[in-house]
């Protein structure tokens, strides 16, 4: 296993929706531990492969680290959304957007069908912060980012706070370089 870096918004895999996985092979498999350790090492609760700049339908998934929810722990291959209802909103953060949260409506419960790693398609229903993790992780498989979810002044300052974080990580980059 290995940790890898994580891909940041607005890198071109990020914005392009993923590859099936046609093959559940000791390659994906690798990918797969390697996103669990990727994800861990950079105290997230979800990834998605393209993430880690694979192209992949693939996603990782913990919410025990959160106090109070239903504790899942997953990875899906291939995984779509066949159903949903009701609202909710969630203050959401990403791997790939440092320095940005935001409130983010998204379904309360859904449906998702997905391969497991062992290669059987399952169905999997989740509700509450579950719910928002995987349909945020989802929403990576298919080249968006939670920043596109938000509308109208919300959409403009989250922007224009990322575009800061943007720059500083840069200038914190050329000073690595030249020291």
């Amino acid at each position: 296993m290995a940790v890898r870096d994580i891909v940041i918004y607005p890198h071109e895999v990020l914005k392009n929706p993923t590859q099936k996985v046609e093959d559940i092979n000791d390659e994906i498999i690798q990918i797969v531990n390697d996103m669990w350790e990727t994800m861990y090492e950079k105290d997230g609760i979800g990834l998605a492969c393209n993430q880690i700049g694979i192209p992949y339908s693939i996603i990782v998934v913990d919410t025990s680290i959160k106090e109070g929810v239903q504790p899942v722990k997953l990875t899906l291959i291939n995984p779509e959304i066949i159903a949903s209802e009701g609202k909710q909103t969630y203050k959401e953060a990403c791997l790939s957007v440092p320095g940005v949260a935001a409130e983010v409506e998204r379904a309360y419960w859904i449906k998702v069908k997905a391969l497991t790693p062992k290669g059987q398609e399952e169905i999997f229903e989740f509700e509450g912060f579950p719910a928002v993790v995987f349909q945020h992780e989802i929403d990576h498989l298919s080249g968006r980012v939670f920043l596109e979810r938000l509308k109208g002044v919300k959409r403009r300052l989250a922007l224009e706070k990322y575009k800061k974080v943007l720059r500083q990580l840069e200038r914190a980059k050329k000073n690595r370089e030249s020291a």
